[in-house]
């Protein structure tokens, strides 16, 4: 279907694509992968023949046509179905000529029509909008009535619609949210031709396509399976290589030996030339370079607060005139992990404003503790980083009058170390910005942690990072993803935004996709009763979800503990180290003997205190082990 072959492209100094190859056999469906940056796009606008590479050639069957999302979202007058009609150019050109066509051209055009199942084009076009979040209701409304991430959705519907040989998409889940892209993965691992998909979701990964084009360094590499494979496949190579590499060096060091102790004897001067060429012939294989994945900076509080963090009782929740969420009765706890299910447009961060603080309740009570810390992380909240400042700019305006080095340093904890903390924010990447931003929200230790679509930017790696970024924060926290990966890494709670409320959903991810792809349940209903196919699945797993969080609230204390005696340990083993240190000159002793020997007892008994708290450590750690914490 396509072949690649020694395709080159740079951009600047930098080499995008350096003599890549691969090949896609048609009706595969193959997912992207590699850093931001690394030149994914880049490919497809070289498959697109937007730009043309330096070297190289593409090759594709005659006639193929290629889909992608336009660049341009529709915003005119037509109605969505219209636009997404519309998309078909050739079923609009023939329809507009059967209308004045006769006799045999009119024959024609109505096999033709036939062919291509035009009179089927409206339900199935409803269909896809349906699946991508939009009703009849909408299905009817102008282009011009939505925003910009509604309409992207629609160019999303339309080129599905179009069905092209070769489809071509770029993180189409970055607008969507967890419903479309759960009828994504669906609609993806049933398409009928050849699909290449940039994404950084795991779950898309491995559920909608069954290769992995690899991007890193320049070269691409094709891997079969999704990306649970491939991961697998690469860390094997990656094996097999460290090892190979080991024994080439071994290898080339006895040579070297061999060289160097005979080379000057004339008995075995041939030997040790003949050895002196193997090593020049030998190609060093290539250590296995991993590029580095800064970390997520997100302190826990100082001082947990006493549960319940948040409790909201009957309440209401609106702007103005215009009630949202009504029929709340919720509890949050200091140690929740909370994701939010639920449609775009049902009240998901009118929730988020409500529990954060940052609106009032029309009616009913909100309760939370005066001293309650809320960090509130958005992706449009990206637009409100000062693109003339740098990083160091933003983290100085919070640690006004701290010295240069310190804030350098927490510069640094953010991933923003020496000269990239003086970078203009304009020049950062959105996966930068993403980490700058969330590093500002939970600057000072939150006790409650609001994330809205917090992986949109960040490559696989960061997303990763991020998790255990949320798994180590000790607060609580409250998810709004379309990253099932991330919800269920994250989550131990689930609750489900619709029907005007909001309410605990009794069942797990795999639950919640069967709901939203039957088409023909009430997820509200379902969650309100827990669901007949799932209740007693559900509700068993909504009892283990309980039970984790309330084991994470009970091992709290041992971790603080074991954490404290580690930092005791460090600082223990530092003292120790300084005092060896100064006994190390012999002259101590006869310069000033007291003070030699007051060090000498001070490093005595700063031993026995390393040996006391090591074995409360070591006490600590087996009952953190023994409860499986």
């Amino acid at each position: 279907m396509l072949h690649v072959n020694d395709l080159t492209y740079r951009l600047g100094e930098r080499v995008l694509l350096d003599a890549a190859s691969f090949f896609v056999p048609g009706g595969a469906r193959v997912g992207i992968v590699g850093r931001n940056g690394a030149g994914k796009t880049t490919l497809f606008r070289i498959l697109m023949g937007e730009i043309a590479p330096e070297g190289g050639s593409i090759g594709m069957p005659k006639g193929v046509r290629i889909g992608t999302v336009a660049q341009e979202a529709p915003g005119g007058p037509e109605s969505l179905i219209e636009v997404v009609l519309a998309a078909d150019t050739e079923r609009a050109r023939l329809l507009a000529e059967a209308e004045h066509a006769d006799g045999m051209r009119r024959a024609e055009i109505e096999m033709r029509l036939n062919d291509i199942g035009a009179h089927a084009a409206p339900a199935r076009a409803a269909t896809i909008l349906h699946g991508l979040g939009f009703d009849a209701a909408a299905q009817a409304r102008p282009c011009s009535d939505f925003s910009g991430g509604w309409r992207m959705r629609v160019a999303l519907a339309a080129v599905l619609f179009t069905e092209p040989d070769l489809l071509l998409l770029d993180e189409p889940t970055n607008y969507l949210d967890l419903e479309g892209t759960l009828w994504l993965y669906d609609y993806l691992a049933r398409y009928p031709h050849t699909v290449l998909v940039i994404s950084h979701d795991r779950e898309l990964l491995d559920e909608a396509v069954d290769h992995i084009l690899h991007l890193d360094r320049g070269k691409l590499t094709i891997y079969r399976g999704g990306y649970t494979s491939f991961a697998r496949q690469r860390a094997e190579k990656a094996m097999l290589q460290m090892k190979a590499k080991a024994k080439q060096e071994e290898e080339a060091k006895h040579l070297q030996a061999f060289v160097d102790r005979f080379r000057a004897k004339a008995s075995k001067a041939r030997q040790a030339q003949s050895r002196l060429k193997r090593l020049e012939k030998m190609t060093p294989i290539a250590g296995v370079v991993e590029e580095e994945t800064l970390p997520f900076d997100l302190p826990s509080p100082d001082r947990p607060l006493s549960p319940p963090l948040v409790r909201i009782d009957r309440a209401a929740a609106g702007y103005g005139e215009r009630t949202v969420l009504k029929r709340l009765d919720l509890t949050l706890l200091p140690d929740d992990r909370i994701a939010l299910l639920g449609a775009n447009g049902n009240g998901k961060s009118t929730f988020c404003k409500l529990v954060g603080r940052r609106l009032d309740p029309l009616s009913g009570e909100v309760v939370a503790s005066p001293k309650l810390d809320v960090a509130y992380f958005a992706q449009h909240q990206l637009d409100e980083l000062r693109l003339a400042d740098t990083p160091y700019g933003h983290v100085a305006e919070r640690m006004k009058g701290a010295p240069e080095a310190k804030i350098r340093a927490r510069c640094a904890r953010f991933g923003f170390s020496g000269a990239k903390a003086d970078t203009p924010i304009a020049k950062l990447s959105g996966g930068e910005k993403a980490r700058l931003l969330m590093g500002l929200a939970a600057f000072d230790g939150p006790h409650l942690l609001i994330l809205d679509e917090p992986t949109n930017h960040l490559d696989i790696e960061s997303r990763q990072a991020l998790v255990e970024a949320i798994n180590d924060y000790e607060g609580a926290v409250v998810i709004v993803s379309h990253d099932r990966f991330l919800i269920e890494a994250c989550a131990d709670r689930l609750w489900l935004v619709s029907d005007g409320t909001v309410k605990p959903f009794d069942g797990d991810m795999d639950d919640y996709r069967r709901l939203v792809l039957s088409g023909g349940l009430d997820p509200a209903k379902e969650a309100a009763r827990g669901g007949d196919k799932a209740s007693d699945k559900g509700g068993e797993k909504a009892g283990e979800r309980r039970a984790a969080a309330e084991k994470r609230v009970a091992l709290g204390p041992l971790r603080k503990q074991r954490d404290a005696l580690e930092g005791r340990i460090e600082k223990l083993g530092e003292l120790i180290a300084k005092i060896d240190t100064a006994l190390a000159d012999g002259s101590a002793f006869q310069k000033d003997p007291a003070k030699a020997a007051d060090l000498a007892r001070k490093r005595a008994e700063a031993a026995d205190a390393l040996a006391r708290v090591e074995e409360d450590w070591l006490a600590v750690s087996g009952e953190l082990e023994a409860a499986g914490g």
